[in-house]
């Protein structure tokens, strides 16, 4: 099964499609499940793909070698005239998204290890963040260290940051955030604490974080559905 780390120095593409309908959040994920499975491209190293739950939509958390390996995939003719076309008919936006991880924050019982599969219950949120040009390594910083406090807040998994390099569908500087929750009722009562609840280091990481957004942040919450990696 895949992990998450800065260590690895994997490229990490995060691929987050929307639908405005549940069937066709149903044919995004067969049709996801479908290139996952059939996937032997050079410098591809794992796909795992996640089902949106507060609002229809799928994230694909693949892992690759290099850029360059990507871009051969991008360049493809399965991927520009078959891929594209059949995503395009059923989303209603498409973001694919390069990083590299820059963060990564786990409870205790994890142990620093970060793991994505469906054999696992996490109840996952997957946040986008677009940034001042000169802001994104303040975000980075306010959104991972600036949010250690968040290993005493019951339900508490896994927080990951990832550096934005480069996108498709998606303008200017960007960080993503991708955590991992004991469940549902956990996540929103961290999301919803009213301020007056909050701890000061919760305060000040948000406020360091909003003096460099440029725009609204977008979420979705997710559950994991299908991984496969190179070699299974």
């Amino acid at each position: 099964m895949p992990f998450i780390s800065v260590e690895d120095k994997h490229l990490t593409v995060l691929n987050l499609f929307t639908t405005d309908k549940p069937e066709n959040q149903d044919r995004l994920i067969q049709e996801m499940t479908k290139i996952v499975d059939a996937a032997a491209y050079e410098g591809w190293m794992s796909s795992t793909v996640h089902a949106g739950v507060d609002q229809p939509g799928t994230a694909n958390f693949i892992q690759w070698r290099s850029g360059e390996d990507l871009e051969k995939r991008y360049a493809g003719d399965e991927f520009k005239h078959r891929t594209l076309p059949v995503f395009s008919e059923i989303t209603t936006s498409i973001r694919l998204l390069q990083n590299e991880v820059a963060y990564v924050l786990t409870s205790d019982e994890l142990g620093g290890k970060v793991e994505i599969g469906p054999h696992r219950d996490d109840y996952t949120s997957i946040a986008v963040f677009t940034v001042t040009a000169d802001g994104q390594d303040e975000a980075i910083d306010a959104l991972g260290a600036g949010q250690e406090f968040i290993k005493d807040f019951p339900g508490f998994r896994a927080n990951v940051v990832l550096k934005g390099l480069r996108a498709r569908g998606l303008d200017g500087t960007f960080v993503v955030t991708y955590s991992q929750w004991d469940s549902k009722e956990a996540f929103e009562a961290f999301r919803d604490q009213a301020p007056e609840q909050q701890s000061e280091a919760r305060k000040a990481a948000v406020g360091r974080l909003r003096a460099v957004l440029d725009g609204a942040p977008s979420a979705n919450t997710y559950k994991v559905v299908h991984t496969r990696a190179a070699g299974e």
